[in-house]
């Protein structure tokens, strides 16, 4: 069965499908967004039949795909018209080619700056007869009352407000190309059939008018028994717009069809989990992947209660099943998938992840989210808990989120709740995480997943802050803006030439309000020490154990010993790590690490 056919087709025969509703747009569509200069440029490659590309159309009837769908901006009057075709390519220079040409009405449009203006476009007939005039030269617009003025309006330069004027300065507007027999006959009566004025019009007609109407467009036509996929793919592979649809537009689209409002509904989404700090990044498109997953591994479950059957459907949050969600299954989960997102925030905040900024992977709350959902009470066993926790962690620390992640959404999704509701075998995942000693070394902003794990695995303990001595949990985390800062300071590393990346490493930093890390200043730690128990008014015992909750040596801090103290603190970090992933570092792993120490960027304010 053939799914393309390649052809021609005259271009006013489409605009007049387009002026009839035969030819549409999906509504996924973006809209029309050409500029006064490209708009006199088609007219100009037309004019002169030079190509423009090829416009790609799908035919309808296809009950699998169905868009919501609405007509090209400008078209009026179609009462609800079922379109016959829609535009997946093209729609720039269709809407383009329609406006100044079919609709006999002006164009709003924009300026090389971006400012909204409105203008008729005119061929000065003219010019675009002289020799070796190119005729795009010859093609202008004007604004929407067709007069040019000098000297701030008191000057009249060109006026073509009636058609009077536009016989008499031979300027013929672009919109009566498709109904250029009536303007001739006016044309004609106005020179009263001047001889050499009829010759004038014939060699225009014959080089400029028959140029537009004997003009072809290569359409390609995707015939209606194409796949949903294929479709989507196709439209974001040849589109000339340069901006690719998300899943969630061409779903947005796609329920519409049903009268369901996508965009609404994220609306209600988004108001639901606002308050829950961690979740402030996540995309629509996230809730749709989660959906999917979750959805998919319960039709599996429907078909084969073990989910073992090899004629049962696969788990999968990948595009195509993406696309391929039905209404009524994003209804059934979509309250599940929601609630699953708010319980794993809040799973998140005890264990010291208070916000998005320091959220590892924001693509990891897409598997979490579906197996909590599936979960659903059995997670408050704190033995349930915790083999959660020991997943993600492996997965932050492991560093297995960063890319391609559909695959291990789908074991994910199976293995962990296997392993958890069943006490099945380990989950992938946390087979394949592994964590070098040496990668403390490296990790040395917020752009690493890893630096965000050590950063909330350090909060642990009763981690309190030096000079508050109050410990650090979701109240004090933003009442006392704690951030990560250094613990041997930068200025006074730089003047004891520490290897930057040691001191820049997480080993030298931990969490502290913005207020201690002032009293710290660039200090030698025996010096900003003594500052600090002195303004917390707390004994030698105490201050060390509040020092201590940071899981570094006083004894070394108080000596200044920079070696000592990051050797003893990365020892203790990895051993935090190990716990959290219940799978022993072997320390012989521990390596210098070759190389020139680059900067990274910056995305926090670590002092």
């Amino acid at each position: 069965m053939e799914l393309f056919d390649s052809t021609k087709k005259v271009l006013f025969d489409i605009l007049k499908d387009v002026d009839c509703g035969k030819i549409q747009l999906p509504d996924f569509q973006r809209g029309w967004v050409w500029d006064d200069n490209r708009i006199k440029g088609i007219l100009a490659s037309v004019a002169k039949s030079f190509p423009i590309g090829a416009v790609m159309l799908l035919e309808t009837g296809n009950e699998n795909i169905r868009f919501k769908t609405k007509p090209i901006e400008g078209v009026q009057g179609l009462n609800g018209n079922k379109p016959e075709m829609l535009i997946l390519d093209g729609q720039q220079r269709i809407t383009s080619l329609f406006q100044a040409i079919k609709t006999k009405r002006v164009v709003n449009t924009r300026n090389d700056k971006g400012y909204e203006i409105k203008r008729w476009y005119y061929i000065d007939m003219v010019k675009a007869l002289e020799p070796g005039i190119d005729v795009e030269e010859a093609i202008f617009s004007i604004n929407e009352n067709k007069i040019i003025t000098e000297n701030i309006g008191r000057k009249v330069v060109l006026d073509l407000s009636t058609e009077e004027n536009e016989f008499k300065n031979l300027m013929y507007p672009v919109c009566m190309v498709d109904d250029y027999s009536v303007w001739r006959r006016k044309f004609n009566k106005y020179w009263e059939h001047d001889s050499e004025k009829s010759e004038f019009w014939d060699e225009f007609e014959d080089k400029i008018i028959n140029s537009f109407n004997s003009y072809y467009l290569p359409v390609i036509l995707m015939m209606k028994e194409n796949p949903k996929e294929a479709v989507c793919q196709v439209f974001e592979k040849v589109n000339t717009g340069g901006v690719s649809l998300t899943v969630f537009e061409l779903l947005t689209a796609s329920f519409a069809s049903e009268e369901f409002d996508l965009k609404a509904d994220w609306e209600d989404i988004k108001k639901i989990i606002k308050p829950f700090k961690v979740l402030n990044n996540i995309s629509n498109t996230d809730i749709i992947q989660a959906i999917t997953l979750y959805s998919t591994y319960k039709n599996r479950l429907n078909v084969s209660p073990l989910g073992n059957s090899e004629n049962a459907p696969a788990v999968s949050a990948k595009r195509k099943e993406m696309l391929n969600l039905k209404l009524s299954d994003y209804e059934k989960y979509r309250n599940e998938i929601v609630r699953g997102f708010i319980k794993a925030s809040k799973i998140l905040v005890e264990n010291h992840i208070f916000n998005a900024r320091d959220l590892p992977y924001s693509t990891q709350l897409v598997p979490m989210s579906a197996i909590l959902a599936k979960l659903g009470d059995k997670i408050e066993n704190i033995g349930n808990k915790n083999k959660l926790m020991r997943w993600f962690w492996c997965g932050v620390f492991g560093e297995l989120y960063g890319s391609a992640n559909e695959t291990r959404y789908a074991l994910d999704m199976t293995q962990v709740t296997n392993w958890i509701e069943n006490n099945g075998e380990e989950p992938k995942t946390i087979y394949d995480a592994n964590f070098s000693p040496s990668r403390l070394n490296t990790l040395r902003t917020r752009n690493s997943a890893a630096y965000k794990g050590v950063y909330a695995m350090l909060m642990d303990d009763n981690t309190k802050d030096w000079l508050s001595a109050t410990k650090i949990d979701l109240s004090t985390y933003f009442s006392e803006s704690i951030d990560i800062h250094h613990i041997f300071p930068v200025a006074w590393c730089e003047k004891n030439h520490i290897d930057r990346g040691d001191y820049d490493s997480i080993v030298n930093k931990t969490p502290l309000s913005g207020r201690t890390n002032r009293i710290v200043s660039g200090d030698a730690p025996s010096k900003y020490l003594d500052r600090l128990k002195k303004h917390a008014g707390v004994s030698d015992e105490e201050f060390n154990n509040i020092l201590l909750s940071h899981v570094v040596s006083p004894e070394l801090m108080y000596q200044d010993d920079f070696k000592g103290f990051f050797a003893y603190r990365k020892d203790q970090i990895l051993q935090r790590i190990e716990k959290a992933m219940g799978k022993l570092i072997p320390r012989e792993q521990l390596t210098v690490e070759e190389g020139q120490y680059v900067e990274e960027t910056v995305e926090d304010d670590e002092m």
